[in-house]
């Protein structure tokens, strides 16, 4: 309207300096507010992708163990960068696209002020873009979810091969390896190119309703002129404002970018709704033996029962070791004697406590788990032990190291317990030791051992349990055992088969059975022994060694 005044008032000799001033103001008021948008836009991408991100990984970390195992590793990756950077894009492409739907709306209305019937004949067009505005949408969104699905596939598998690649490489497998990561590719380029031909095929369609719309504009706007309705000032502001109020259909990308962002977030917010274990507001009574009880537990997965434990005492300040064959639910036992998964029925008690009643600070400062993996993150050797719920003092540090027998290797690295442990390449089970040095710092009264000296020689674990049972005398301990070494060495025995607890006593009486001597044996030896074995032929209500070594029914 500024430049239609300016251009008739120049048109008819008049003076039109002030106009053309408002005319430069505005010029570069939008060139201004044009940087302030990207300056925001990337703020609020950035902002925004990052809370995203913090979100949904405080949900993963948070979440009961078993509710992420249908989320591979690559899937949660793909999760948390590539789909909460689009996420993230989401906010500012809705505000693009709400201003890029206002401008056209306003251009219509302004053009309602200066023809009517200019206004009419721009606004008969917009229902044939807003159709395929929406049919875009649709079909894109199916598009989409299904390219993040492929993608999340891809890195799933690429991540196994990365895992694996001294076994791929030993073996000669690279080419067979590399064609099953990239399979799913062809799908992936199928599903790209669909969602670039529905976005041309969006673009082509605005690309020419919109030219159309403007010239039939500027035709109806110069019938209008020649019947004096109009000046040519008017007539110019009529035609930029039909051009604007057509920006409907240039909505497309934007439409594109938010359908991408909204799917996106969809998978992140998965993450974040992951069910977390809820805790209560009790502490443990002070000066407790760290006695543990598995009362009545039930365990089931996908309504399969996979562990009952009934009346399982574990004495304060013993050592109990959970033996079984592969599959026998020891792993299941040791998340649920320290509270990383809820049992579906029963409770477990720490000194007459539930575990289910505790703070969260007070059950992971009581009850500490050692794995077979364990994550140390990418501090120092010292920050690596030392991080817990409550930071262990360097002295504690150290000593907890001397117990895990890794002080003789974490002298010879090159800064000693400053040394960062990405500089350094580790062992299995030197990375082993230092994971059980970190439990053995924070260890409060109850301490889970799962499978956590699988990667340590025979005398380098006698070593540790011997420094253990000095070091952390008041520290009930459950050990996960494989090796008949470790049970013959612990107070007492909790022998699993097929989810259940067969026996509950000294190993050394356990032994006389030739069940038992089976699930550390191999091979033939395994099944003989187990087939002749007839005092262990009975049906479900077979004796248990109680811990003194009597039977009872």
């Amino acid at each position: 309207m500024v430049l239609g005044r300016a251009l008739d008032l120049l048109l008819d000799g008049g003076d039109a300096g002030a106009w053309l001033t408002v005319s430069v103001g505005l010029l570069v008021g939008e060139v201004l507010l044009d940087g302030l948008t990207a300056l925001l836009t990337g703020r609020c991408t950035a902002g925004w992708t990052a809370s995203i991100r913090s979100r949904a990984l405080t949900g993963l970390l948070h979440a009961v163990p078993d509710a992420t195992r249908p989320y591979s590793a690559g899937d949660v990756a793909t999760r948390l960068t590539l789909n909460a950077s689009d996420a993230g894009g989401a906010p500012a492409a809705r505000a693009a696209l709400a201003a890029s739907l206002i401008t056209p709306a306003g251009a219509l209305v302004a053009l309602a002020f200066v023809d009517l019937w200019v206004a009419g004949c721009v606004l008969a067009g917009l229902p044939a873009l807003v159709l395929v505005l929406r049919v875009f949408a649709r079909d894109t969104g199916t598009s989409v979810r299904a390219y993040q699905r492929v993608q999340s596939d891809i890195a799933g598998r690429l991540l196994e091969a990365m895992e694996g690649a001294e076994t791929i490489a030993a073996a000669g497998t690279a080419d067979r390896e590399r064609r099953r990561v990239l399979r799913p590719l062809a799908e992936l380029g199928a599903l790209g190119e669909r969602m670039w031909i529905l976005h041309g095929r969006a673009l082509a369609t605005g690309g020419v309703l919109v030219p159309l719309l403007t010239v039939a504009a500027t035709a109806v706007g110069g019938l209008r002129l020649g019947a004096g309705a109009l000046s040519v000032g008017e007539l110019l502001a009529a035609c930029r404002y039909a051009q604007l109020a057509a920006g409907f259909g240039s909505a497309a990308t934007l439409l594109g970018a938010l359908v991408r962002g909204r799917t996106a977030r969809e998978r992140t917010t998965a993450l974040e709704a992951l069910p977390a274990l809820p805790h209560g507001g009790r502490t443990l009574p002070p000066g407790g033996p760290g006695a543990l009880a598995l009362r009545g537990v039930r365990v089931l997965r996908e309504g399969t029962e996979v562990l009952r434990a009934d009346d399982v005492v574990v004495p304060g300040g013993a050592t109990a070791a959970v033996v079984g064959r592969s599959g026998s639910g020891k792993s299941v036992l040791a998340a649920v004697a320290g509270r990383l998964v809820d049992p579906d029925e029963g409770e477990v008690l720490l000194d007459g406590v539930p575990l289910s009643s505790l703070t969260r600070a007070s059950l992971r400062a009581e009850v500490g788990f050692a794995f077979a993996r364990p994550v140390l993150g990418d501090g120092t050797v010292a920050e690596a032990v030392a991080a817990g719920t409550r930071p262990a003092t360097p002295d504690r540090v150290r000593e907890a190291i001397r117990v895990a027998g890794a002080d003789a290797f974490v002298r010879r690295l090159p800064r000693t317990y400053d040394t960062p442990l990405a500089d350094v390449p580790l062992s299995g089970g030197e990375y082993q030791r230092l994971g059980l040095a970190r439990a053995f710092a924070h260890a409060g009264r109850l301490l889970v051992m799962d499978d956590a000296t699988s990667s340590l020689d025979t005398a380098t674990e006698h070593a540790v349990d011997r420094a253990v049972r000095d070091s952390l005398e008041g520290t009930t301990r459950l050990v996960v055992a494989h090796r008949p070494s470790v049970a013959a060495r612990a107070d007492l025995v909790i022998w699993l088969e097929a989810g259940r607890v067969r026996a509950v006593g000294p190993h050394r009486l356990l032994w006389e059975r030739a069940a038992y001597r089976a699930v550390f044996a191999t091979g033939a030896g395994s099944a003989a022994a187990s087939a002749t074995d007839g005092a262990d032929a009975r049906p479900a209500g077979d004796p248990v060694a109680s811990l003194h070594g009597e039977v009872r029914p």
